[in-house]
């Protein structure tokens, strides 16, 4: 737990004083963010504010993971096993840096063309289907070394799984590891463009966010308390995944991250995340997804990113096939803005709604756990 508080705190603190100066760099580079024409009038008005500020939580999270090692250190003999960098590590923190490229390409295009158009949806596609087959290839071709029941090393399991997961793998879906790299890379995929969309308001994606990472957190850490491979865990009922405390470190790590950052994102934004952020944040959120098998909990958990992507996938199908809007704009939050909501207010209430999402999968989690043990 020390590890992770340490993870939480560094994060927090980096990103919390990093972004003013992030703020600094990119006005004087003349880094702002190019509004698109066709949006909401009244988002003019933030035209030139700086964007790419994903950066400064990405790096805040690599740099909060290596200082929650540095606490792992002082912990007992019998959890040392995790004491060492690992792959999962790499998969997640690889997930969110290498997505976090993908849209820094993008970012960079729309600052250097001043356009609202950046990379291209087949270019990032590409990136998107890429960097999902080269972190689901790790995750499930890499299985680690932990311990037995008799404290013997033996290997054990992948960051992935080949058999689709609620709370836990479930055994009849059993589907190979071809088609697993296959679901992960869809998984990356709607995670990264989920946030994406929502991030259209100042403060929407990074607080959605927040609760997300938090919820995993708090997953991987109960999971490391009831954990198999954890000598000292007797009970009947645990819990196979890998590396559940590097999960929970990342976690929180970047949970405090976005915590700081929101402090400068919140209504009036001085900086943007960018696509940078947004997509770095959705392959972290389907690494969590991934790492602690909870794949089809995951919608559940980000309830909020899959409203706001489905009321894009409505407006266009609706849009080709009827030549009628379901919504006055999509994503949805403009829907709303249209509507003569604030944007502080539907920023707030769409928060409610995320942490309903949050909630709710949390219940089921544990709840299955109680039903298991009781």
């Amino acid at each position: 737990m020390r590890a992770v508080i340490v993870a939480i705190g560094v994060a927090f603190l980096i990103s919390l004083l990093g972004t003013p100066i992030a703020i600094k760099v990119f006005t004087r580079l003349k880094a702002g963010q190019p509004i698109r024409a066709e949006g909401p009038a009244m988002h003019q008005g933030k035209k030139g504010t700086p964007t790419m500020g994903g950066m400064v939580f990405i790096l805040a999270t690599v740099i909060a993971y290596v200082a929650g090692h540095l606490a792992l250190t002082t912990l007992p003999d019998a959890q040392i096993a995790q004491v060492e960098p690992t792959i999962t590590a790499l998969v997640l923190l690889g997930l969110m840096v290498f997505s976090g490229a993908v849209g820094f390409i993008d970012d960079f295009l729309k600052v250097r063309k001043r356009h609202s158009g950046g990379l291209n949806k087949r270019g990032k596609l590409a990136g998107q289907i890429l960097v999902g087959a080269v972190f689901g290839i790790v995750a499930l071709y890499f299985p680690s070394t932990m311990y037995d029941a008799s404290g013997a090393r033996t290997n054990a399991e992948t960051v992935g799984s080949t058999t689709l997961s609620f709370i836990r793998d479930i055994p009849v879906l059993e589907i190979g590891k071809v088609a697993s790299v296959i679901v992960i890379i869809l998984v990356v995929m709607a995670a990264t463009n989920g946030v994406n969309l929502t991030d259209g308001l100042d403060g929407l994606a990074t607080g959605a966010s927040v609760m997300v990472l938090a919820a995993y957190a708090l997953i991987a850490f109960w999971q490391y308390r009831h954990w198999c491979a954890d000598p000292n865990y007797t009970e009947a009922y645990c819990y196979s995944v890998r590396d559940p405390l590097e999960i929970a470190l990342i976690a929180g790590a970047a949970a405090g991250a976005c915590v700081g950052f929101l402090w400068w994102n919140t209504s009036p934004a001085r900086i943007f995340m960018g696509d940078t952020g947004a997509l770095g944040l959705g392959g972290l959120i389907a690494g969590m997804a991934m790492s602690t098998r909870t794949i089809l909990l995951l919608p559940i958990i980000g309830l909020l990113f899959v409203i706001i992507t489905m009321s894009v996938v409505i407006q266009i199908i609706s849009f080709r096939t009827t030549g009628k809007r379901v919504f006055r704009m999509s994503p949805l939050q403009h829907h709303f803005e249209l509507a003569g909501w604030s944007e502080v207010n539907i920023v707030v209430r769409f928060w409610i709604i995320a942490g309903i999402g949050v909630a709710i999968a949390l219940g089921l989690f544990y709840s299955e756990f109680l039903a298991a043990v009781t």
